[in-house]
């Protein structure tokens, strides 16, 4: 797996004080001023630009040339076997000289004529692999030719080996109608595409299902909706859902069939769409590992919908569903992919999302440029390796110490101070959040102490326990084994424990409260000597922990640790949040604060 490599500064912008809705058009703004006052910053290497377009070898200024290129995706990152393609050439010559080729048959007559010197065509059943696209144009010498190489629907495309055992959820998943969407086909969890319209009932204030078999005009009970400032709509929504990269997705946007075609594609769009297209994400982490998930980050935004947003999901890119940041990132290229060659190629992408939500939007849009085009975010981490997994660990150390090790010598407010956050309760309440790293602590804790969260309940008895060392390691670092790479597991044999990026060695834990004098010398020096480190199981050692060298290089390298500087440089940012660190009774989910590592 090759991942891009990571350029140098970040620019956010920010669109303070306004409602959310209200900030995409802010974003707009930001976006054009950015794009006019610095074309050069904007990132289009082929190592990094995953997201959109792709431009053929031949400058598109040239008046003489014929250009190419994959409109859906990157021409290698083509899934499913279907790609949205382009053709364009000088205006001095015209398309009936036009002559396209697919390994070597003819499909000149699939292209649709966009504009007086391009076309489209989405081409469809291309095999796993490498398939030749060639331009030509008759009378002339001139011909260009285009490798696009296609994966399986099912994935993988960057993200390394599939994670096995993996439990379907399509029995579980609700559609915006009301159904479930069945057993699933295959153990890639797939199911057939689906299209729902349902329309906004105001007799009951839900979504009701609108049958199209069954209505030749509106029910009386539809709602209305004002989109884009114009006069009101009939608020009927198109709701598409169907699987990709074992994931299950969802796509909604305004559509009437019943007033034109029910039926869309890139030349056939929604009237009440507007080019653009935002993505949207759920948070959590603790259960997102082994399983397809049942519920997306949400399409059903009435706010979006009257500026005339499509919207899109998939169940990979709820945290909770899926703690793995490159899987997630790589169902966003391919939900993206299945967006624009259904629909058509949107004018911007957004994500947005809260918590780990924003995780996936900015290391999306920093490690894969071109697949978002802005981001707004809330409760915002820039990755979970380092924001959310050091101060998780570090607060169950502190826990353990306060609690067993030393639970006379600090006071509430000096143990307090040493963690850093704005209230004592939130040392307990986010060292229950270090369960992510715990293998034991799903099988072993019981259910109350979870906060009712249960890792995959279907594989419970596959779960890694003292009695069954070599059962699943239910943990960030185990999902993302491909990324941190293994060690042997000492006790059970057969099985490769992942490397981890971890690390506590030489930490000075307290230094900022020590040099507020709000604890003691003696209080600094017993706390660093005492607080100790985890082992594989995160049991308390005396020991610091260590970080596995190689997990620690290749979480920098492969953008794990969000760098910032490579496709974020030139993307706006909107970050809205409140602050939850004074929390009373302490911060369970999220913080604000500074790290328990104060370094002075």
């Amino acid at each position: 797996m090759s991942l891009p490599s990571l350029p140098s500064q970040s620019a956010s912008q920010f669109c303070a004080n306004t409602p959310l809705f209200r900030t995409l058009l802010c974003l707009i703004l930001t976006s054009v001023l950015l794009s006019c006052s610095s074309e050069e910053s904007i990132a289009t290497s082929d190592s990094g630009d995953v997201g959109g377009s792709e431009q053929g070898s031949i400058e598109q200024n040239n008046e003489v040339g014929i250009q190419l290129r994959a409109v859906s995706t990157k021409s290698w990152l083509v899934t499913g076997g279907d790609v949205l393609v382009e053709v364009s050439f000088a205006a001095s010559f015209n398309s009936s000289q036009l002559v396209m080729s697919l390994n070597g048959s003819d499909i000149t007559g699939n292209f649709t004529e966009t504009a007086a010197t391009t076309l489209q065509a989405l081409l469809t059943d291309l095999p796993e692999g490498n398939s030749t696209l060639v331009a030509q144009l008759s009378g002339t010498q001139l011909n260009e030719s285009l490798i696009l190489t296609s994966y399986p629907l099912s994935g993988p495309i960057i993200s390394g080996p599939h994670e096995q055992p993996y439990v379907c959820q399509t029995e579980q998943f609700v559609t915006v109608a009301g159904d479930t969407l069945g057993i699933a086909l295959d153990a890639n969890c797939t199911i057939p595409t689906r299209v729902d319209y349902v329309y906004w009932s105001t007799l009951d204030e839900v979504f009701k299902p609108l049958l199209l078999a069954a209505e030749t005009s509106l029910p009386e009970d539809v709602g209305l909706i004002t989109v884009i400032d114009q006069v009101d709509q009939p608020y009927i929504v198109r709701v598409e859902t169907g699987t990709a990269n074992r994931a299950v997705y969802e796509i909604a946007m305004l559509h009437n069939p019943l007033n034109g075609s029910s039926s869309l594609d890139p030349w056939n769009r929604s009237p009440y769409w507007n080019n653009k297209l935002v993505y949207t994400h759920g948070g959590g982490c603790r259960a997102g590992w082994h399983q397809q998930g049942d519920r997306t980050g949400g399409v059903m935004r009435r706010g979006l919908f009257e500026q005339g947003y499509a919207l899109t999901s998939a169940t990979l890119n709820v945290f909770g569903q899926n703690c793995n940041d490159l899987l997630a990132s790589e169902t966003h290229i391919m939900v993206k992919e299945h967006f624009i060659e259904h629909y058509g190629e949107p004018d911007y992408t957004i994500a947005t999302g809260a918590s780990g939500g924003s995780y996936q939007s900015h290391q999306t849009a920093d490690n894969y440029p071109g697949v978002f085009d802005g981001i707004i975010v809330s409760s915002s981490f820039p990755d979970v390796t380092t924001a959310t997994i050091f101060t998780l660990a570090d607060a169950r150390l502190l826990h353990n110490y306060f609690s067993t090790i030393d639970v006379e010598t600090f006071t509430q407010e000096q143990q307090r101070a040493v963690s850093g956050f704005g209230v004592w309760e939130s040392i307990a309440n986010l060292s229950r959040g270090a369960a992510r790293l715990d293998p034991l602590y799903n099988i072993e804790t019981p259910l109350e102490e979870q906060g009712g969260e249960i890792s995959i309940p279907a594989l419970t008895d596959e779960l890694y326990s003292r009695a069954n060392p070599g059962g699943l390691r239910a943990t960030v670092y185990d999902h993302t084994i491909n990324v941190y790479g293994t060690i042997a597991n000492p006790v059970a044999t057969t099985q490769q424990l992942a490397q981890r990026p971890l690390d506590n060695v030489g930490v000075q834990y307290g230094l900022l409260a020590l040099n507020k004098s709000a604890i003691t010398a003696q209080q600094f020096l017993d706390l660093n000597q005492g607080i100790g480190g985890f082992d594989r199981d995160m049991n308390h050692v005396p020991e610091r922990h260590r970080a596995d060298s190689q997990a620690s290089k290749r979480a920098i390298e492969s953008g794990r640790v969000l760098f910032g500087g490579a496709g974020l440089a030139s993307t706006p940012v909107i970050d809205y949040r409140t602050y939850n660190d004074h929390r009373e009774g302490g911060d369970c989910l999220l913080y604000t604060s500074p790290s328990p590592r104060d370094r002075g």
